[in-house]
């Protein structure tokens, strides 16, 4: 049986560290990543934008499903409505497949902690810091598992998605 994970999370709390570790832990696994599929310059948020993305995420999702060389497809983006979720979904052939969707989410300093160290590092805007810590309560009216990450390191939170052992 296949097994697509949906990992969610505000922007800086470590959702690409911890699916492309996950990646190399679990048996024949592959990765995508939403904002692959949405890298333009200018970034332009319109009706048009986002329905080009959606469409992008689940044609990409759809053929990893249907690819027998996969077990485990591994998908991340921001994720901060249900809506979104339960769009994605809807559009994917997940016969038979299970599905876990977690929500990465952390403390407001930790994540204020590790933009800081983005926006040095000239990875980030300083305007990060606003939009990403606004979206904090979003996680919590979304129907996903929950993976508080303020305290362990990105090796520690794909071990515990891996094994299934946190709690809903």
């Amino acid at each position: 049986m296949k097994r697509l994970y949906l990992i969610g999370g505000t922007m800086g709390v470590g959702k690409t560290t911890v699916c492309q570790i996950l990646k190399r832990k679990l048996r024949r696994a592959v990765f995508l990543d939403g904002d692959w599929c949405w890298d333009a310059d200018p970034f332009q948020v319109n009706g048009e934008t986002k329905a080009m993305v959606l469409d992008n995420i689940c044609h990409v999702l759809n053929n990893f499903l249907h690819c027998s060389s996969y077990e485990h497809v591994i998908f991340c983006w921001v994720l901060h409505e249900q809506a979104i979720i339960d769009e994605i979904l809807s559009r994917l052939d997940m016969a038979g497949c299970m599905v876990r969707t977690i929500s990465l989410v952390c403390s407001r300093e930790a994540l204020i902690g590790r933009l800081q160290k983005d926006i040095e590092a000239g990875l980030r805007r300083a305007d990060v810091l606003e939009r990403s810590t606004a979206r904090i309560p979003l996680y919590d009216v979304l129907c996903t598992e929950k993976l508080d990450v303020s305290g362990i390191s990105p090796k520690e939170a794909a071990d515990r998605i891996a094994g299934g052992d946190f709690p809903a």
